[in-house]
């Protein structure tokens, strides 16, 4: 006889908004209640919620606890995605939502019957691994499991652990350089054709980009000149599968791989889902054609992992760990940013947890690891190797170009997607930075654990004892290594320079540097608490005095390692008997961590050489104090390029044979409205290996003369944050939400969204906010494009990086004119320009237009959009304006009237703008 169905528990369930809180009791009478009466609740008796955190933050409580839905969705549906709202729950669960704020802790407890019932299904998929991992759970202490451990039966024979259900990659044999082919115009027509579909509409500007494309797979005709192509495509153009079909058909019959390469994780999806019209899931023998690559620090370490899971994580963070292992056994490829792990998961634990279970130290000892044949990070490296497809980021490809870490030949053909990133990805990868946090993580990598310090951190005598104890040369390296990096910032040195007693040289530099900075400053940031810098011009004699003790602690530091790696290789050259091949592995490995930390080092010693020494036109030079609300975080020397496209040029597009950039927004435009190659030929790094770039431009088939407008607000006076945070209330209320507003500094975005927050939830409009919501910032951008009532707030990483076409998104509120900031970098980049037509004051405009064109951008997504783009800036200058589409109706106008059109709804409902009306404003 069947065991009886349990019933699920009569739980509270507490519901918080900025309009209320909503309480319901264990016998389901609902009330609002005050803040008080909630937190009481919640101390007296497990309570149910959704989103633990950001029910803490509404409450102003932080140190709330109860039973959260979204931890038990995790538990239930591991690598499966669910919006984390009371609508995207029901959606996931296939139940009614909710009807508003005060019935939702009702749907609360609706939601946790429909949930305990998956339980019991004969079809869950996700049922292997539940029962032992709840009984893990249980010793965590997890709020769930005594609530769950009536529903998950026991199974009849003893499950699996994870790293036995983990599949090994192998290793295949190296795939042979590609042919050289070239493809006529007439197959990629026919390719684009099977890719849109059968009665699919004919975009003559896709066809006219695909076919443009297709140069960047001919033969390259000499060395170290790839053929380069520079490609603008409008918004709607339909860029994904107009490159993917030339490249599908050159990679099968070139037998040859290509890397599209994008700055944001929103558009590697896209194209991971694009290219399934190219390409099959897997190819007959089960390989995959199509890889996604990120860096190290994207995946789960399966060894980070096997420390938490074992006592290396206490507390919630031991909860955490054990519902990643469940997650880690259905995973598509253990991509743990931006993957199939729930963004919102990490949240939802104390800060760092996620980060804890990745390699972001480099610390990976490779064949060393138990876990070395089922580690993620291999396998997707191994199978990109194979595929004719490799979706990666700007970042990762310039880092593998600059260290030559490939595994096969390198990509021979590149295409950068949102290629007007390019410049500012190179600029970031090709930096240098001497700073405490970078200097104490070098630390940390060489000496290993330190007093009382928890984890599974290895120095360079762990992971090469066997090689010290075998080779006596390569041991007292590793000891002359261990002594030198004594000289490097240890734990608590941000203190101690603080408190006027730094320990060591490294120290003394850096508390030298924060003494000059402080010194020097006079850009008002010290007393508002923003972080400051100054140049290395004229230093004191103490910095100098210091630079040069640093730098000669650094150089005996280098020399070690540099013996070391000499070791190594000697090692491997003449192998003894035991050195398997794992063995082999795990060395090449250590070379490799060895080389570019060498290389950093090098780095450090060039920039500390600069002071009091002559400057390299080449570079820029400043140092700098990190502060984030007042706190100082970090203190250091930084070093950029002036021109960061130099060394991109030639450690990525010398070797390469055909290389493409794309973007919408990829040249400027003039007074005329013309395209303006000018600034994306120089930022493409073209002109440093002699190129003449191919160049094309496709615009965008959309209507905006009919479906946009630009709106352009007079009357807010700048500094005026009543008056700023009343005109984003007034629109986002007239919109009836889907509002997506932009910020210049998040200090106005927080203050703006404080004073507005309460008054649009009681109209039923909610309101989201980067840095105020403790929410990631894609599932922030998940859940505002799931509610066409929902506003969201942001600054940069919004205003290029997300995409949200339909009713979600009608309007787009920017705060204020884009403007650079003023630091010691943007200042000798603008001086560069001060010769070259317009001066540097044409390079800021060009920055200020690419910004705006990018913020328009997010309104018109697909040809049914239609909206209103609004600036809050009463001078706005006109020379600006041809930043938007060509046709697009300007108008400046008052906040009375703006609110007006936009609760007249979004232009195409109102039968469009002549642009024959546009109001030609004043300079």
């Amino acid at each position: 006889m069947a065991a009886p169905t349990p019933e699920p528990p009569a739980l509270p369930a507490l519901h918080a908004s900025h309009a209320g809180l909503w309480l319901a009791a264990p016998d389901g009478t609902t009330q609002e209640v005050g803040k008080g009466q909630a937190i009481n609740a919640c101390a007296d008796t497990p309570v149910l919620m959704l989103n633990a955190p950001l029910v803490s933050a509404r409450l102003g409580y932080p140190d709330l606890s109860g039973l959260d839905l979204l931890e038990l969705y995790a538990f239930l549906h591991p690598a499966r995605f669910c919006v984390p709202t009371p609508k995207g729950l029901a959606a996931a669960l296939d139940i009614d939502p909710p009807g508003g704020d005060a019935a939702t802790p009702a749907f609360l407890r609706i939601a946790l019957s429909a949930m305990l019932a998956v339980c019991e299904r004969d079809n869950w998929a996700e049922r292997h691994g539940a029962w032992s991992t709840l009984q893990s759970l249980a010793r965590a202490r997890w709020p769930w499991a005594q609530v769950l451990a009536p529903f998950v039966a026991k199974p009849e024979r003893a499950e699996r652990w994870l790293f036995a259900t983990l599949p090994e990659w192998e290793d295949a044999p190296e795939r042979p350089q590609p042919a050289q082919v070239s493809i006529s115009e007439e197959e990629v027509q026919g390719q684009l054709a099977r890719l849109t579909g059968e009665g699919a509409e004919q975009r003559e500007g896709q066809r006219a980009y695909a076919a443009e494309v297709a140069r960047i797979f001919a033969p390259r005709e000499k060395r170290s000149k790839p053929n380069l192509l520079l490609a603008q495509a409008g918004t709607g153009i339909g860029k994904t599968l107009g490159y993917l079909s030339p490249a599908s058909v050159w990679a099968e019959r070139a037998q040859g791989t290509l890397w599209v390469s994008t700055y944001t994780k929103n558009l590697q999806r896209q194209l991971r889902r694009e290219s399934r019209r190219a390409w099959p899931e897997k190819r007959a023998d089960g390989s995959a054609p199509v890889v996604v690559r990120k860096g190290r620090e994207n995946y789960l370490c399966l060894l980070n992992l096997e420390d938490a899971i074992q006592g290396g994580f206490a507390g919630r963070g031991a909860v955490l760990a054990h519902l990643v292992a469940r997650w880690a056994q259905y995973s598509r490829d253990g991509d743990m940013i931006g993957g199939d792990l729930p963004g919102w998961l990490g949240t939802l634990f104390p800060r760092r947890g996620i980060t804890a279970l990745t390699d972001q130290r480099g610390e990976c000892v490779y064949a060393g690891c138990p876990h070395y044949r089922k580690c993620f990070i291999e396998r997707a490296a191994r199978t990109s190797a194979q595929a004719d497809l490799v979706i990666a980021n700007h970042a990762l490809v310039m880092i593998n170009a600059a260290r030559g870490r490939h595994h096969g030949h390198p990509p021979t053909r590149l295409i950068f997607d949102e290629g007007h990133h390019v410049f500012d990805a190179a600029d970031s990868t090709f930096a240098a930075a001497l700073s405490g946090q970078e200097a104490i993580e070098l630390r940390r990598w060489i000496i290993g654990p330190e007093r009382n310090t928890r984890g599974r951190r290895r120095g360079l005598a762990a992971r090469l004892a066997d090689v010290s104890s075998y080779d006596d040369a390569g041991g007292e390296a590793v000891e002359a290594a261990i002594e030198a990096a004594q000289a490097l910032p240890a734990d608590g040195w941000l203190g101690r320079i603080g408190e006027g007693a730094p320990s060591g040289p490294l120290e003394e530099l850096l508390a030298q540097v924060r003494a000059t900075v402080f010194a020097r400053d006079e850009s008002g940031g010290s007393e508002a608490g923003y972080g400051i810098e100054t140049e290395i011009a004229d230093p004191p004699g103490p910095l100098v005095e210091a630079a040069q003790e640093a730098q000669g602690a650094l150089a005996d530091l280098r020399k070690p390692l540099l013996k070391l790696g000499q070791r190594l290789e000697a090692v491997l050259e003449d192998a003894p008997d035991w050195l398997d091949s794992q063995g082999r592995a795990r060395i090449e490995g250590a070379r490799h961590s060895l080389a570019w930390r060498i290389d950093l080092i090098v780095a450090w010693e060039a920039l500390l050489g600069r002071i009091g020494g002559l400057a390299d036109a080449d570079f820029v030079d400043w140092l700098a104090v990190d502060r984030f609300e007042s706190r100082e975080y970090d203190i250091g020397l930084h070093r950029r390029w002036l021109d960061p496209m130099k060394p991109f040029a030639k450690v990525v597009l010398e070797p390469a044979h055909g290389v493409m950039l794309t973007s919408a927004t990829l040249a400027d435009r003039d007074s005329q409205g013309e395209v303006d190659w000018a600034r994306a030929i120089a930022a493409s790094g073209a002109d440093h290996i002699g190129l003449n770039p191919h160049l094309t431009s496709q615009p965008s088939p959309f209507d905006y003369a009919s479906n946009a407008e630009v709106l352009i607000v007079t009357d807010i006076r700048r500094g005026d944050m009543a008056g700023l945070a009343g005109a984003y209330a007034r629109l986002i209320e007239a919109s009836g939400g889907g509002t997506l507003g932009l910020f210049t500094a998040i200090k106005r975005l927080r203050a703006v969204h404080a004073r507005i927050a309460d008054r649009l939830a009681r109209a039923q409009l909610p309101l989201y906010a980067q840095h105020v919501d403790p929410i990631d910032t894609g599932t922030l951008t998940d859940i505002f494009g799931d509610d066409p009532r929902a506003s969201l707030l942001g600054t940069d990483a919004l205003r290029d990086g997300i995409d949200v076409p339909g009713e979600s998104l009608r309007s787009v509120v920017l705060e204020a004119v884009p403007w650079p900031r003023p630091t010691i970098l943007h200042r000798a980049r603008r001086a560069a320009f001060a010769d070259s037509e317009g001066g540097g004051g044409a390079y800021d405009d060009r920055i200020i237009r690419a910004r705006l064109a990018q913020a328009f951008g997010r309104l018109i997504r697909s040809r049914d959009d239609s909206g209103h783009f609004v600036v809050l800036s009463a001078a706005f200058p006109s020379r600006l304006l041809n930043a938007f589409p060509s046709g697009t109706p300007i108008h400046r106008v008052s906040l009375d009237e703006a609110v007006s059109r936009l609760a007249a709804g979004p232009p195409a409902r109102q039968g469009g703008f002549s642009p024959a009306g546009l109001d030609v404003p004043a300079g």
